[in-house]
């Protein structure tokens, strides 16, 4: 199982990776740079996501029947978010 050290070690990742996204935002790059800014937050917010979901929400030691119905409703909810965009403009 996961040790408390590992939740702490997850924690100070997690919050180290939100520093980051927050000093791309104020530093001003999205305004110079904006295509590499979003790229780095996109990614980074990727990372945390998949971090969160595997240790905090216990998938990482669920069965592979699981992480496949979180996956599924992941992308229907990507499929609707998508087409209520392409409805709006």
């Amino acid at each position: 199982m996961v040790t408390t050290k590992l939740y702490t070690a997850i924690y100070v990742v997690l919050f180290g990776m939100a520093t980051a996204q927050v000093l791309v935002e104020s530093a001003g790059y999205l305004e110079s740079a904006y295509w590499p800014a979003l790229a780095v937050i996109l990614v980074l917010s990727t990372v945390k996501a998949v971090v969160v979901a595997g240790y905090y929400q216990h998938l990482r030691f669920e069965p592979r029947s699981v992480s496949v119905l979180m996956l599924g409703g992941l992308f229907a909810a990507l499929a609707l978010t998508l087409a209520a965009a392409y409805s709006v403009t």
